[in-house]
């Protein structure tokens, strides 16, 4: 291997790419896991607020989904982050701790942000369906439309600066576009509300637990982290 080849393999490697696209596993769950509201370095009490009062709205709804889930599953990480990741629902895992992505899915996520710079304090993680589905079915379109403005009022409450779509529930939910994932991801798109005076870039990808199914589809999904990489980059 001559000079230039090696600069270039160490490049790689210091990128993040050789240690999110390894297939061994790592337990990133060991130390006990603080509550959301804990995680963040520093808390904003009116955003705490605002999530605990939102929290309350969510037990309050009845929703089928609640006979069968054990635990409520709302969000992880930091209120004041400036990416929100959304994923589908919660896994039997997730349901157990109440605590989004703590799965082998959300080992994965982990590996995912780690490699573009990112932890889990870094980002907001949560879903678009707040129960568990039974036998971790995709949710319905009822359900989704019901748990949709649970879901936007996060957006509001934390008003990051991107959201980061983790499969095809989560863009169906923001984007409201029957588009297939491949046509919606690699490049980016914008989600408006009324209730912040801006535009948030959007990006799609795949979930972590399609990519455990399909390994093939990790380089790709690299391809949109960078993306997302590139624009906090920029503003940097």
């Amino acid at each position: 291997m001559n000079q230039s080849d090696k600069k270039n393999l160490e490049f790689i490697k210091n990128s993040g790419v050789n240690y999110f696209l390894q297939d061994s596993p790592r337990n990133w769950f060991d130390k006990q896991q603080k509550a959301p509201e804990d995680s963040a370095n520093s808390i904003n009490e009116d955003k705490l607020l605002e999530i605990r009062i939102l929290i309350d709205e969510i037990k309050k709804y009845q929703s089928p989904l609640q006979k069968t889930a054990k635990k409520l599953v709302v969000y992880d990480g930091n209120l004041d982050a400036k990416v929100m990741f959304i994923g589908e629902a919660p896994g039997r895992d997730e349901d157990e701790q109440g605590i989004p992505f703590v799965g082998r899915a959300g080992q994965l996520l982990n590996k995912m942000l780690n490699a573009i710079k990112l932890t889990r304090n870094d980002v907001y993680i949560t879903n678009v369906v707040n129960w568990r589905p039974p036998e971790n079915r995709t949710p319905t379109d009822e359900e989704i439309l019901a748990f949709l403005p649970f879901l936007q009022k996060q957006i509001n409450i934390v008003s990051p600066d991107f959201l980061f779509l983790l499969g095809g529930v989560a863009a169906k939910a923001i984007l409201s576009t029957p588009l297939t994932l491949a046509k919606l991801r690699g490049k980016l798109h914008e989600y408006e509300s009324m209730q912040l005076n801006k535009k948030i870039h959007t990006i799609v990808s795949y979930h972590p637990a399609f990519l455990l199914r399909s390994p093939q589809y990790k380089r790709a999904a690299w391809e949109d982290l960078q993306i997302l990489q590139q624009k906090l980059d920029n503003e940097t």
